[in-house]
């Protein structure tokens, strides 16, 4: 079944399925993050230990990756989708009742564990299922579900915190996910072209391949980045809005989010524009839109310092969208494991987002998280016009 066989009612389903996933990936990958200033009152521990219970899930989710690519290219594709979602009620149940900090971080990390399950597995069955344009337009409808759940996640969070406590917050994630794999049980077709590959030896043999590919790897650098400048962004911004003179709350954090929904649009209007005009020049573009939307940052109004956040958040999930899309692109084969090498190099820049920017944040504040965001987004650019197709 290729793209061009999918009836519409198949597409529609397809694509309803592909937004819930994207949905439940990152409702539970983010949920944390407008809570640290909270959680931080709540634990009696510092504003930077609390970033652990948003770099715990990443470090999960990077280490799992390369593993869950190695289970789904030899055992298939939706019940593991599907499972994962299901499964991910237990620790999100369980960092409700957390009695400890410690404990709070390590259900996180336990929910990173399944992450991978829907993100990688599904992007590889977007590679299989659907070609060409199709499947661009496929990863855009993801990303635009990945987006909009990691803003409803933190802005469902910071409601219930401000309301009846960040436990709260919890139970109404897990409600949430329950919801979203009854849509992807009853919307994601099953696999049609997935074709296993046996034996760990063979696959693991796809990885030095993998590493030999350098557009599969600029990719993948370019991943490391879009995550890395997602997180330190949206983690220290946190602590400078709670700060003097805003002194936001938890559902004033959470509701800065917002801006998230304009990688909604993005997304898809991203894959169309790199279709059309190709990938190189719309991250050519997306780059100094991301520098611009930094600079807003800096201003003191707080209209201006979400217009930026907008204009920022909005051009790197172009640049996701793009380095997405191209993974299965550029893998010549094994493309779950392309994908799991791709999520892993990804969740590492977020990991490293989360720390990196701390000592800076401490000696130079906000402007110095800035300067760190536009050197990396330097690198990202010059490696995407060095190494990517130009089509």
């Amino acid at each position: 079944m290729s793209s061009l066989s999918l009836s519409a009612g198949s597409s529609a389903r397809l694509n309803i399925a592909a937004f819930a996933g994207g949905f439940a990936t990152f409702i539970n990958m983010w949920c944390t993050q407008a809570l640290l200033p909270v959680l931080a009152a709540s634990f009696h521990v510092s504003e930077a230990r609390t970033g652990l219970t948003v770099t715990a899930p990443l470090v999960a989710t990077a280490m799992a990756a390369p593993v869950v690519g190695l289970i789904s290219d030899r055992f298939g594709r939706k019940k593991f989708i599907l499972g994962a979602v299901i499964l991910l009620l237990v620790p999100t149940i369980l960092a409700a009742t957390a009695r400890s900090f410690e404990a709070l971080v390590v259900w996180r990390f336990v929910q990173g564990l399944l992450l991978p399950f829907i993100f990688t597995i599904t992007i590889a069955y977007i590679g299989e299922e659907t070609s060409g344009a199709a499947a661009a337009r496929l990863a855009g409808t993801y990303m635009s579900g990945a987006i909009f759940g990691g803003f409803c996640g933190r802005l469902l969070a910071g409601m219930m915190t401000s309301g009846f406590g960040w436990r709260a917050a919890f139970w109404a994630i897990a409600a949430m996910t329950l919801l979203l794999a009854a849509i992807i049980a009853v919307m994601l077709p099953r696999e049609k072209l997935f074709q296993p590959m046996y034996g760990v030896r063979r696959a693991l043999g796809a990885f030095p391949l993998h590493l030999s590919n350098v557009e599969l790897v600029a990719t993948c650098v370019v991943g490391f980045g879009v995550l890395f400048n997602l997180v330190a962004v949206f983690t220290y911004i946190n602590f400078r809005l709670a700060a003097a003179p805003y002194f936001l709350g938890p559902a004033a954090l959470g509701g800065i989010f917002v801006v998230y929904l304009g990688g909604v649009v993005m997304s898809p209007l991203s894959a169309r524009l790199a279709n059309h005009f190709g990938r190189r020049r719309v991250m050519a573009v997306a780059a100094p839109l991301v520098w611009v939307g930094l600079a807003l940052t800096l201003a003191a109004p707080l209209w201006l310092i979400g217009l930026g956040l907008l204009l920022m958040s909005s051009a790197i999930f172009m640049q996701q969208t793009l380095a997405t899309a191209y993974v299965s692109v550029a893998a010549r084969e094994a493309k779950s494991t392309a994908v799991g090498l791709y999520v892993a190099i990804y969740y590492v820049g977020g990991s490293a987002g989360g720390v990196v920017p701390g000592r800076v944040w401490h000696g130079y504040g906000w402007p110095g998280c800035v300067a760190i965001v536009c050197a990396m987004q330097v690198m990202m650019l010059v490696v995407a016009l060095r190494f990517w197709r130009a089509a």
